[in-house]
């Protein structure tokens, strides 16, 4: 089965109050390559949000967005340093005591000394943070696998064309290349009598001895049974559960390397065009084999 890299998903998670809202988007990459953005109090979860995402992408660079709310109880509470405040409290009297002062000491008096009253954020229930937090990871992860393969079974559809067009170029060179050998022939031939007096016999052994060394020079038939073969891998390697993206990139690597060696040998017009028409379409499919998980 076929997956793009390509893909977005979005997973909603709420309970008492506490919203996660998840995003998910994934583009092409050599490996994988996960990127993590979310609120720093709960930077301690990127290892298993890493680890969930891994165990169902296996290529691609993912960028994860994780935005929070408490729409509930407050996060923040308020805490009295009590040991403080007695300090001042001593601290104040001692002064009462040393220049007669009239005590007026309030609460509100207290509560402005510095540090006497501190915001303090509420500790959260890691594990319910974790369980919510994963449940909405997990949709949009199902989300984002479910788009890219939809874009891979797309992907697969454009392939397999564009695999049948180079089955029927391939078929092509195979079918002029003995009209290679014989035209070669024909060519020598004339030249041959062009240089002879009309007189002199042709000598057909060394036109022959010469014809066999071109056509062994130019047999493309190693190259054309290894093309068959790599297409037929192809195809093959398409129906794999696994990621098959740098496979398929090898393959192509080497339809690319035989074709060049059949454009090398033979020696004709009419085969070095189809090279080319030939060439055209592993490009394009190495184009989309760029975007296969």
């Amino acid at each position: 089965m076929l997956k793009s890299m390509t893909g977005f998903g979005r997973g909603d998670t709420q309970q008492e109050g506490k919203h996660f809202q998840i995003e998910l988007k994934s583009v092409n990459h050599r490996y994988i390559d996960i990127s993590v953005k979310m609120p720093k109090s709960f930077t301690y979860l990127e290892e298993p949000i890493r680890k969930i995402i891994k165990e169902k992408v296996h290529r691609g660079r993912v960028e994860v967005f994780i935005s929070y709310k408490n729409i509930g109880d407050s996060d923040i509470k308020v805490v009295t340093d009590m040991a403080l405040a007695q300090q001042y409290i001593e601290a104040m009297n001692e002064m009462y005591d040393r220049f007669s002062l009239e005590k007026d000491v309030a609460v509100s008096t207290i509560a402005k000394f510095p540090d006497v009253l501190k915001l303090e954020k509420k500790e959260e229930d890691q594990e319910m943070i974790w369980g919510l937090l994963e449940e909405g990871l997990v949709d949009a992860l199902n989300s984002l696998l479910e788009m890219r393969i939809e874009e891979g079974r797309k992907l697969k559809e454009d392939l397999l064309k564009r695999l049948d067009i180079l089955i029927g170029l391939i078929q092509r060179i195979e079918d002029r290349s003995p009209e290679i050998v014989k035209e070669y022939k024909k060519r020598l031939t004339k030249r041959v009598k062009e240089m002879l007096e009309e007189e002199l016999e042709i000598d057909e052994a060394r036109v022959a001895l010469e014809v066999a060394l071109f056509a062994d020079k130019s047999n493309i038939t190693e190259e054309i049974v290894r093309l068959n073969s790599h297409i037929a891998q192809f195809k093959k390697s398409m129906e794999q559960q696994e990621a098959v993206g740098r496979k398929l990139d090898f393959i192509i690597q080497e339809m690319n390397r035989e074709i060049n060696t059949i454009g090398s040998k033979a020696n004709d017009l009419i085969t070095a065009n189809i090279v080319v028409e030939v060439k055209s379409e592993l490009e394009k499919i190495r184009e989309q084999v760029q975007n296969i998980e």
